[in-house]
């Protein structure tokens, strides 16, 4: 038997070929990123050519990175090598084809070249392709059967027919208007979205994460299982920016599940603190993934008012998985770190404090009212200023007049480059990061598009009140189930989008505020990281702490209880600052945010069957009734309920069962 060995000749020329790919995706990327930076902040560009060069740069690093199918080869020429080079020069032809003809495209609205229509069905067919490759067949099927429902609409059930569509008008829809693939979703990525993940992709590569994570470390980890609630703060801070739940799980929980399996979490519950937390993170100000920007642009509300309805829902979230990190325990006598093992906070602060100088510039110029863009881009230039000057610093102190003039000028050389490799790398990953939201982006953009052109909104919406009966809590249960059936297969973002087109309408038609109801809708759009049976993020987590998958998604869907019960009482509550009746709106904003948390903290007490010490099922049931009656729509059943509260506590506190065993 022969083994069939490769000439050392082809060797060489497969290794320069991935040397030649990897050089020019660098390139690409870094290009990408630096022209974002310049329309963010210098010059403005017309909405469809500065959305078309997006994604045509997306499109192309799409397909030099991600092979057609798995186990395609990238590393040596062969005929999946040649079609995704020739992939890439018709998706430059396509979106170059928008901008050299970007007038006479205005100007021939409906009265389309057959040009027009060819370039208008290969670049949806490239998205649909992309789409493909990066988030998988559930949502390229979505995507083509919108497309199908547009095209035979006479031929479908009565409670969804309409009129139907040449191919010419969905696929010039789609192309060449801002009504589809480059409508607002694509034009939110393009804009806000991509310059806040560079600010991530800069705060990862110069340190800022690592360092948002020992500060964490440093200020819970010596409490009762102090690493789970480290994982649950540290989450807080980087979930917002990172725009992926399970990227976030990934990236702080490499750090925080080995610390909870220490102190003696079991690897499932270990997982599954890090996916809840991960997943809150999307909920948290300022970033919420791309849902700030998004929600900003569906309402037509400023950026500022998005951030501060949503913080107070977000803390309350992160608040009732803290409650069940310390239960967890609390029952299971887990303690913290001995305080001499874990960094200073103070230290911490002196060796990251340039860290918090853009995060407060950041704040301050939302305050004041700049547009996210521009927030964005000063965040980019803050987080760079302020890494080089702290390195400059460092460098300077090391290499002091003591240091020979030659080697003063190797190492300020040396310096210089690894600097310059630095502010690469994070344009380089900035770029890199924005492909899975861009391509999520751009393919909801023809599910907008079609629901758009065949009134599928209005239908659906309508069936949806049809089925509640017109009860906001059965119709918000109803956009939770479907919530659920369309996560497990969409990014969160292309998730909310969709919901948001579908099943806005029939809460608005409910009465419903036109923000609490997007609000409702992207709240649920994050279910199906941590709702069995696929729940991504629990998943991502429990491969990282070597848990069985399902133990883990059943622990953190309990965990993150939050997710489920604050969007009902943002339906009937002002806990937003909306209501009727403004004159007491601030006591009724109050009284709810209140009467909200403890309701909430409540029901972990219930289902983890703990307060003060382990529950019997007398107190259970009181926990229980009061979880109910503070988070429901009446303050003399919330009185009911704070009353019943009083009593599970005091019995907690004052009543000791005999033989009642703490041990779960």
């Amino acid at each position: 038997m022969t083994t069939k060995t490769i000439p050392r000749e082809t060797e060489d020329q497969n290794h320069l070929l991935v040397m030649a790919t990897a050089k020019i995706v660098m390139v690409l990327a870094v290009c990408l990123s630096l022209f974002q930076l310049y329309t963010a902040g210098i010059t403005a560009m017309t909405a469809l050519v500065l959305r078309s060069i997006h994604l045509g740069a997306i499109l192309s690093l799409t397909f030099l990175l991600k092979p057609p199918f798995p186990g395609a080869r990238k590393d040596r020429i062969t005929i999946w090598f040649i079609l995704d080079w020739i992939l890439l020069a018709i998706a430059v032809y396509c979106v170059g084809y928008i901008c050299f003809n970007l007038t006479a495209i205005f100007e021939r609205q409906g009265d389309w070249l057959t040009s027009d229509v060819a370039v208008s069905v290969i670049g949806t067919i490239l998205v649909v392709e992309a789409c493909r490759r990066v988030i998988g067949t559930v949502m390229t099927g979505i995507c083509v059967l919108a497309v199908l429902y547009a095209l035979f609409g006479p031929y479908m059930p009565d409670l969804i027919i309409h009129k139907g569509y040449s191919i010419e008008r969905i696929a010039t829809t789609l192309w060449l208007t801002t009504e589809g693939i480059f409508g607002l979703p694509i034009g939110v990525a393009a804009t806000f979205v991509f310059v806040f993940v560079l600010f991530g992709a800069f705060l990862e590569v110069t340190g800022g994460g690592n360092f948002f994570i020992d500060l964490a470390y440093a200020l819970t980890g010596q409490f009762s299982g102090g690493p789970a609630k480290t994982a649950v703060v540290a989450s807080g801070f980087m979930g917002s920016v990172s725009g992926s739940a399970v990227g976030n799980v990934v990236a702080t929980g490499s750090f925080t599940i080995p610390m909870m399996k220490k102190v003696g979490y079991r690897p499932h519950v270990a997982g599954a603190v890090e996916a809840a937390a991960s997943t809150g993170g999307q909920l948290m100000p300022p970033i919420m993934g791309a849902g700030a920007f998004l929600m900003a642009e569906f309402t037509n509300t400023s950026y500022l008012t998005i951030v501060k309805v949503a913080l107070v829902p977000a803390i309350m979230y992160y608040l009732t998985v803290l409650m069940f990190v310390h239960y967890e325990a609390q029952k299971y006598g887990l303690k913290g770190q001995p305080k001499e093992s874990l960094p200073k906070v103070i230290d911490v602060v002196k060796k990251g404090i340039h860290f918090i100088v853009p995060v407060g510039i950041l704040i301050y110029v939302l305050m004041m009212n700049y547009s996210p863009m521009m927030a964005g881009f000063v965040a980019v230039i803050s987080i760079l200023g302020a890494s080089l000057t702290a390195n400059t610093v460092r460098w300077m102190l090391g290499h002091g007049a003591g240091a020979a003039a030659g080697s003063s000028r190797s190492g300020f050389l040396a310096f210089s480059l690894s600097e310059g490799m630095q502010i690469r790398n994070a344009l380089e990953r900035g770029a890199i990061n924005c492909i899975m939201v861009s391509v999520a982006c751009a393919a909801a953009g023809i599910i907008v598009g079609m629901v758009t052109l065949t009134g599928m909104g209005l239908k659906f919406s309508s069936l949806v009140i049809d089925l509640s009966f017109g009860i906001k809590v059965l119709a918000i249960l109803l956009i939770g189930a479907a919530s659920l059936v369309l996560g497990m297969g969409l990014p969160v973002t292309a998730s909310y989008i969709v919901l948001a087109t579908l099943a806005g309408p029939a809460l608005l038609d409910m009465g419903v505020p036109i923000l609490v109801a997007h609000m409702i809708v992207f709240w649920y759009s994050q279910d199906a990281n941590v709702t069995p049976p696929v729940s991504l993020a629990s998943f991502a987590a429990a491969g990282v702490a070597g848990a069985n998958p399902m133990e883990t998604a059943l622990v953190s869907w309990k965990l993150a209880k939050g997710l489920y019960i604050i969007p009902i009482v943002m339906a009937y509550r002002p806990l937003l600052g909306m209501g009727p009746n403004y004159e007491l709106l601030h006591w009724e904003v109050g009284v709810t945010m209140v009467t909200t948390t403890l309701g909430l903290i409540a029901f972990a007490s219930t289902l983890e069957r703990y307060c003060l010490r382990r529950a019997t099922w007398a107190e259970t049931g009181l926990f229980f009734i009061s979880a109910v009656g503070l988070v429901w729509p009446d303050y003399w059943i919330n009185l009911l309920g704070f009353v019943a509260l009083v009593a599970a506590v005091l019995l907690q506190k004052y009543y000791q069962p005999e033989g009642e065993r703490y041990a779960a």
